[in-house]
């Protein structure tokens, strides 16, 4: 009986060391998998760059002024006197040429925009002196001030929160959905799905649904230059607060609308 008792007895030590071994192995594998997950993340964390200012991130500038920016050649836009940064430049004209190989032309409509440029055509959006889409007079269909911010953010920016500030972002060939979707419209937007990424080009006002809830409508002819342009967002996202948005007709509504968080940063997630 004495034997039978020191068997069992040695067999209960080594189970349980055995169990407390693979215990602290597992614990040992687990910290492993979660440590490159954690420095990840931390390699990750935006800081504030002070070399961009708030007044570049919404637009209180003159871009002929700005040493980063360049007129944009007529042969590259369909008028004159528009300008944008020189990289994004640079990679607009080597997506050009090689969309021209492939048949396709690419005309810029619009490029950069500033806050004072935004705020004429808000302005005139507001007041009615310039048509809003699917608006026939906007001061008696939508005579409270938020419904008519809303409408008119469909498509438009408030100044202050547009990404046409930066000098990154191009309008393309055409300003509405529908051109794309057809004929030699389709086989340009067919392009930009395929190859804008490869010059740095995406589209931040992709079609509205659960990955992007908020924001403006698609605008297939919008296309930013992420390289630039993430840059920015993230700027944005640590020091841009409702409560700067002021400074034109309309803009007490801002903070009750959630233009940051909606407007600014309701965009394809690949540009976030």
């Amino acid at each position: 009986m004495k034997f039978f008792t020191i068997i069992l007895s040695l067999f209960l030590f080594f189970a349980c060391n055995d169990s407390t071994t693979e215990s602290q192995s597992t614990l040992m594998s687990n910290a492993e998998i979660k440590r490159p997950a954690l420095e990840k993340k931390s390699s990750n964390k935006i800081t504030i760059d002070s070399a961009i200012t708030l007044d570049f991130l919404m637009g209180k500038f003159e871009p002929k002024k700005h040493d980063d920016f360049l007129k944009i050649e007529t042969k590259y836009a369909n008028r004159a006197d528009m300008f944008i940064q020189k990289e994004t430049y640079e990679a607009f004209k080597k997506m050009h040429e090689t969309a021209k190989q492939d048949g396709i032309s690419f005309v810029i409509k619009s490029a950069t925009r500033n806050f004072f440029s935004q705020k004429n055509i808000w302005e005139a959006k507001w007041n009615g002196k310039r048509k809003t889409t699917g608006v026939k007079n906007i001061l008696k269909e939508f005579p409270n001030p938020k419904d008519r911010a809303l409408k008119i953010l469909n498509f438009s920016s408030m100044p202050s929160t547009s990404r046409h500030h930066w000098g990154t972002d191009i309008d393309l060939n055409n300003f509405t959905n529908k051109y794309f979707e057809k004929g030699q419209g389709k086989k340009e937007y067919d392009w930009l799905k395929n190859n804008a990424h490869k010059f740095g080009f995406y589209q931040p006002y992709t079609k509205k649904g659960n990955e992007r809830p908020h924001g403006y409508n698609e605008e297939k002819w919008h296309w930013s230059y992420l390289p630039l342009s993430k840059k920015y967002i993230d700027q944005m996202k640590l020091r841009m607060k409702d409560e700067l948005v002021k400074g034109f007709e309309g803009a007490e509504v801002a903070k009750e609308i959630g233009v940051v968080e909606k407007y600014i940063l309701g965009i394809n997630q690949e540009c976030l």
